[in-house]
């Protein structure tokens, strides 16, 4: 099943109805479905905690009952706990550290060259890179004020290590689009990628959109979703349509560079980049 836009009933009743909604469906093989953003796998608790419509605490309770209550898997109820740790971790952070929103958890990278380009900004805020899932998620995110956490990963990955675009542009756009925008969170998660965070990503981390997208979208139904222009073409090239041939673009309806972009940098040219300039800091 593909996740349809993200409708939020706002207030405690709402909040309480949909925290009862995942325990009773969402919960089971959370810890695997978590990760696809083709699939109804993850809470959608995020809106509610962040306006304070439920404390973490009833559902840190709740969700630990579910194993006996509901029959839950110990498996699946831990991942979901340490989303809910990752959570509280970040404030965390914050409140000790509140220069975080300015320079970030790592000073050494006070001097890291981040790249001025507004067109390649532009053309990631419009989900327009030509990489299928970067472009799903910055599309979802444009129409509904929300986006998968997995593809959230792949877009600021994108944003940061293949236009070497400072994270804090990327932080301003989803604190400005995301309906659970949190701001120790939305730090938090934006410095993890850029390895300026605590406890933060290896700098040599760099996400293949290619590969996340055929490993967590693997049947395209999530790019077919929010890239309807590529709904089209077969799964073999869904996720990098550039490779496709000539007869299969057609038949699709796919033209590169006209009905839909070519992409704006090479993965292996931004990647060697990035681990250049990274490795040097």
């Amino acid at each position: 099943m593909v996740d349809g836009i993200f409708r939020v009933a706002a207030g405690e009743a709402g909040a309480r109805a949909r925290l009862e909604s995942f325990l009773s469906d969402g919960l089971t093989d959370y810890a695997d479905a978590r990760n696809r953003p083709d699939l109804t796998g993850t809470s959608r608790l995020s809106p509610h905690l962040h306006f304070g419509e439920i404390s973490p605490r009833r559902v840190w309770d709740q969700a630990k009952a579910s194993v006996i209550t509901r029959g839950a898997k110990e498996r699946d109820v831990e991942a979901f706990l340490r989303e809910l740790g990752w959570r509280d971790f970040n404030h965390h952070l914050l409140f000790h550290y509140p220069d975080m929103e300015r320079v970030g958890f790592n000073p050494r990278f006070l001097s890291f060259p981040w790249v001025e380009n507004p067109g390649g900004l532009e053309a990631w805020r419009q989900g327009r890179t030509g990489y299928p899932i970067v472009d799903a998620g910055m599309r979802e995110l444009w129409a509904t004020g929300w986006m998968h956490n997995r593809v959230r990963m792949i877009a600021a990955s994108f944003l940061i290590k293949h236009l070497m675009i400072d994270w804090r542009q990327g932080e301003a756009w989803f604190w400005d689009t995301l309906v659970d925008a949190d701001l120790a969170n939305n730090l938090a998660g934006w410095q993890w990628i850029a390895g300026c965070g605590a406890d933060a990503a290896p700098y040599f981390r760099i996400f293949n959109p290619v590969l996340q997208g055929e490993k967590f979208d693997p049947g395209g139904d999530y790019v077919r979703r929010w890239a309807p222009e590529l709904a089209r073409l077969p799964n073999a090239c869904i996720h990098q349509p550039w490779r496709a041939e000539d007869r299969v673009l057609a038949a699709a309806g796919v033209r590169l560079g006209v009905t839909y972009p070519m992409p704006i940098v090479d993965h292996a040219t931004a990647r060697a980049r990035a681990l250049n300039v990274y490795e040097r800091l």
